[in-house]
């Protein structure tokens, strides 16, 4: 495995591998403008993926930063006279508030991924996956009783014990998803129920992967790639994560995804943008440098995770999501646990 800071050694691995395939030879800009992505994915994190793109292809790049649900309202908000070429989110949430803004994807990148992590209109594509999971400490909780499903995690047993970040972008896709697969009056009721275990509140989901290492929570809901960067810095020795087995949304993939602006002006080099996220190099980069599913064809997940297609998940149309979200933010609230 890689000894070196991930960051630090992301954008030569992905140098070698894009010029070697000559993914991007020969991509020009197609005006005087720069081809302006907004990515609601944060800079450590894509911004050596982008700064190989711009070396490679030669364009110019200018990156605006925000948090996905945020510049999906501003897209909405600019309409057509929005000066965004691509729109890279973390959630099929944001992407779906931001659909009916994009063109439809030629089918040679749609066909890249599978049809569960993109858009049933083609607006939108998945890059990369993320699982919902139950991190848990492994001194204070035994296997025998971790959760099969999200109703056991309402076991009294663990009053006191859960972290959450209520406010986080994937604990309300989450809860939106079980509103498409349960409906609004079955969720309240199951929030009501871990509210009534008396959570600990945390922002997001980082904090709450290290509380589980340190011993001050026992379960936590996260996604799975926190704990095994982490690990990668040399911590999460007594967390492990726990994949829930029961097809709930406690299992949901969330892929973060991509999609071109139908008014840009610049949507040749946009899509050659959106295959360089899918090629061969920058799923390597999400599988080995940010611990994520790589969702096109050939390349594995960090040994350490299972395969995606073994983890049992909700039967729900991701490009739906977005249509539950406000009503999950209310429903979070009305549970009080906000």
């Amino acid at each position: 495995m890689f000894k070196q800071h991930p960051l630090k050694r992301a954008v030569s691995m992905v140098a070698v591998l894009v010029l070697g395939l000559g993914l991007l030879a020969g991509a020009c800009g197609e005006g005087d403008e720069p081809l302006l992505i907004y990515s609601g994915r944060g800079e450590e994190l894509v911004g050596p993926l982008i700064d190989e793109f711009r070396e490679s292809s030669g364009l110019e790049v200018e990156v605006r930063y925000a948090g996905s649900t945020e510049l999906a309202a501003n897209l909405l908000e600019e309409g057509s006279g929005t000066e965004a070429d691509v729109f890279l989110a973390q959630d099929p949430a944001s992407l779906g508030l931001a659909a009916p803004l994009m063109a439809t994807l030629p089918s040679d990148v749609i066909d890249a991924v599978p049809s569960r992590f993109r858009d049933r209109g083609h607006r939108w594509v998945g890059v990369s996956g993320r699982i919902r999971t139950v991190i848990y400490d492994r001194d204070q909780v035994q296997v025998s009783d971790l959760p099969a499903s999200i109703d056991d995690l309402l076991n009294p047993l663990w009053t006191g014990m859960i972290g959450l970040a209520p406010t986080n972008g994937s604990f309300l896709a989450f809860v939106a998803a079980m509103i498409l697969d349960r409906g609004e009056a079955a969720t309240l009721e199951w929030l009501k129920e871990l509210a009534a275990l008396d959570p600990l509140d945390y922002p997001k989901n980082s904090p709450i992967v290290a509380a589980a290492d340190a011993g001050e929570v026992g379960l936590g809901l996260v996604n799975h790639y926190y704990l095994l960067r982490l690990q990668a810095e040399g911590g999460g020795r007594r967390a492990a994560n726990h994949f829930l087995s029961a097809g709930d949304p406690g299992s949901l993939v969330m892929p973060s995804g991509v999609g071109v602006l139908s008014g840009s002006e610049q949507s040749e080099d946009a899509h050659s943008f959106i295959e360089f996220l899918l090629s061969e190099a920058a799923q390597r980069y999400f599988a080995e440098q940010t611990y994520e599913y790589p969702l096109a064809a050939g390349v594995r997940p960090a040994a350490s995770l299972p395969p995606i297609d073994s983890i049992p998940t909700p039967r729900i149309d991701l490009s739906d999501l977005h249509t539950a979200l406000e009503r999950a933010t209310d429903l979070v609230a009305e549970a009080g646990l906000l």
